[in-house]
């Protein structure tokens, strides 16, 4: 597996190096480690100085890169390391051009206002077509690693699932499948639902029961491929609201990482709507975020 880990040398950079410590990576495994030289052309009285920014920013580069490299020293797999300069967010999605995964650091949970502005990670996250492992600050773990994977059957989420059967988490890790119910009932008012007669309760019963073998259906077909490499696999059915089931789920099981696929909506729109955007800015543990190619 390739992977291209971004780091700007910051104290949550380096929280996505030390978690790749706790892989097991092989030796056919290879990770990039990318440092973008952050610049936009300066304009007016102001060139000058920053001329000199930028001259100290490519004297720092390297040691940036050292850095995460010294990180990584435990980890049995090939390194490669890159320098370029630009928009970060374009320059690593760029660089990933030729990797399977993009890894990189993220400060935790944000505000509404980081939300609708958008840091480097989340704009990666929302713009690469390549997977992206978002690296949160570690919570308090005891023992083996884990994963919640949020399912809802579609080819993205599939592309999640089959994502963690290609990352080399140790081999005690325990996995918990999720999927969420959204019910025929969930936009009707619960004050409501005393007025239903007989002849809809009837319905009503016949839809919930298509729904949970529908659930039932899209947790053994994920089972099925996580079994080749998990041990320990759990099951969790939900009805109701994707976003708040996945969060709460995640804090109770005490999980490491999120595992939800993206559709890869755009624009605004997409940001507030989409439930693994709402999970990135939200989830207070790391989130994978699988796409298909």
């Amino acid at each position: 597996m390739k992977l291209l880990l971004a780091t700007d040398g910051s104290k949550y950079s380096e929280t996505a190096a030390k978690f790749l410590t706790h892989l097991t990576f092989s030796p056919d495994d290879e990770i990039t480690i990318l440092h973008v030289i952050g610049w936009v052309p300066p304009k007016g009285d102001i060139e000058r100085y920053y001329a000199g920014l930028k001259e100290l920013k490519q004297e720092l580069a390297p040691k940036i890169i050292d850095h995460a490299v010294n990180i990584l020293k435990p980890v049995n797999a090939k390194m490669n390391t890159l320098l370029a300069e630009g928009e970060p967010d374009k320059s690593i999605i760029e660089a990933a051009a030729n990797a399977d995964l993009v890894v990189l650091g993220e400060k935790g949970v944000m505000s509404i206002k980081s939300l609708l502005i958008g840091s480097v990670t989340r704009s990666v996250a929302i713009g690469s077509p390549k997977s992206v492992f978002v690296i949160k600050p570690p919570q308090e773990r005891a023992g083996k690693m884990k994963i919640l994977f949020a399912t809802d059957g579609f080819d993205y989420s599939d592309a999640a699932g089959k994502l963690l059967t290609l990352l080399p988490f140790p081999d005690n890790s325990e996995i918990t499948i999720l999927n969420v119910i959204w019910s025929a009932l969930s936009d009707i008012p619960e004050r409501f639902v005393t007025v239903i007669n007989d002849r809809i309760k009837e319905n009503v019963a016949k839809a919930r029961s298509i729904e949970f073998a529908e659930s039932e259906r899209i947790i053994d077909k994920a089972r099925d491929y996580l079994r080749k490499r998990f041990k320990t696999i759990n099951v969790l059915t939900k009805v109701g609201d994707p976003f708040t089931h996945i969060l709460n789920s995640a804090e109770t099981l005490h999980a490491d990482v999120v595992a939800i696929g993206c559709r890869g909506i755009r624009g605004v729109k997409g940001m507030l709507g989409s439930v693994s955007r709402n999970v990135l800015s939200r989830s207070k543990c790391s989130v994978l975020i699988g796409k298909t190619t």
